[in-house]
């Protein structure tokens, strides 16, 4: 799998780390390869391939019959040996997943778990939990280069640690980078559930797409941005937060203290509320699915009602960023032809034309898998970084 195109032909592409960076992308295959792209002698490139195969970071195979002289041989990144974790931590669930570098899955686990058990709780379960997959898959903990991590809430990107998290007693600027370096030795990076969430449905469905907004509509609707194969954070890292945008009245009460946002409006909560006032059992978002699939009319009528508010926040969204992919994930995306009905409705009604020219609005392709391959993408990124594997091979070689 690819995780980068950026093929830089400065003189910092020159580096042990810039020379894997093209090899795991598939931009080069040979020695050869790299040095009419680099333009480095070969004597160089020998001496970087070379690092990197003996740190174990490339393997180098005979690729097809010699045609005399020496015969061709293949570069591609070394995936054994090397894993990484994804953590999805959820309002009311814990799901991890170990991957290689080459971003295959190797064992996964996924347990009820309250978040508002509190951080000692909840990161000594993803602790205990990694541990268990590791041995799983037969790996030794010094295997593992990184660990990405998803959290419902906001999250300096920065340090790593979540900011004032409405359903998240107790997490307040918790180092949970400092936790998991202190148990495992490496580098945890720690995002917005619905960021992470964007990245693993960008890189695994929608590789060819470069400006995708991933919309969550769960008990809170939040907003995931690619900007031009990246994702987008903002300056302190809460952007996409548009589940606070106004599009209701006062009545709307909603829990950032606030009146009339859109979480309010159309969030899951939100409707079960409304589905549990008409004397209908709701009391989550998940009961609002069970409602629609059984066929309730007054939980269809909702949901499209929902999906039209989130439309129209959307529209705004659409002609503000232009992006060529929408993609509707969360709980309620499970009835998502009632909720995608909505949404497409204002969308196309409210959008300008030239930027719905191209434009498709679709349910997740990746599902409850989305946080979790997302965290792990992020942390294989991190782990494959040019900077990191140059600091990793200088390390050795001291």
């Amino acid at each position: 799998m690819s995780w980068s195109t950026d093929h830089s032909s400065s003189a910092t592409a020159h580096s042990p780390g810039q020379v894997l960076k093209l090899i795991s992308s598939g931009a080069v295959t040979t020695r050869a390869d790299i040095a009419r792209l680099t333009g480095l002698a070969r004597s160089t490139v020998s001496q970087r391939v070379d690092a990197l195969v003996a740190h174990g970071f490339v393997d180098e195979e005979a690729d097809g019959p010699s045609t005399g002289g020496r015969p061709p041989r293949r570069l591609q990144l070394r995936t054994r040996e090397h894993a990484v974790a994804g953590v999805d931590l959820g309002a009311s669930h814990c799901r991890v997943s170990l991957m290689d570098i080459g971003g295959a899955t190797l064992a996964a686990r996924e347990d009820p778990l309250s978040i508002a058990d509190g951080p000692d709780s909840v990161l000594s379960h993803v602790e205990r939990t990694l541990h268990a997959l590791l041995e799983e898959a037969d790996l030794e903990p010094r295997t593992l280069r990184s660990i990405g991590v998803g959290v419902p809430g906001p999250v300096e990107f920065s340090t790593g640690r979540p900011v004032d998290p409405p359903i998240m007693p107790g997490w307040h600027q918790y180092p949970i980078p400092e936790f998991f370096a202190a148990r495992f030795g490496v580098r945890a990076l720690v995002d917005n559930d619905v960021n992470v969430m964007a990245l693993g449905e960008q890189r695994t469905a929608f590789p060819g797409c470069r400006y995708l907004l991933y919309i969550k509509v769960g008990t809170g609707i939040g907003c995931g941005i690619v900007a031009d194969g990246r994702l987008h954070r903002g300056a302190q890292g809460c952007a996409g937060d548009i589940g606070h945008i106004r599009v209701g009245d006062e009545g709307d009460l909603c829990r950032c203290g606030n009146s009339g946002c859109l979480e309010a409006v159309a969030g899951g909560s939100a409707i079960a509320a409304r589905l549990a006032g008409l004397g209908l059992d709701a009391a989550s978002g998940s009961d609002v699915v069970r409602l629609v699939k059984s066929g309730n009319r007054d939980a269809v009528r909702m949901v499209r009602e929902a999906g039209r508010a989130v439309g129209e926040v959307l529209a705004g969204l659409v002609n503000f960023f232009n992006p060529d992919t929408v993609v509707l994930g969360g709980a309620l995306a499970a009835v998502h032809d009632q909720l995608l009905a909505g949404v497409r409705e204002a969308v196309y009604r409210r959008s300008h034309p030239l930027a719905t020219h191209v434009l498709r609005i679709e349910p997740s392709r990746t599902g409850e898998n989305a946080a979790a391959a997302g965290a792990g993408i992020l942390a294989i990124e991190h782990a494959l970084s040019p900077a990191e594997v140059d600091r990793a091979l200088a390390r050795a070689a001291s």
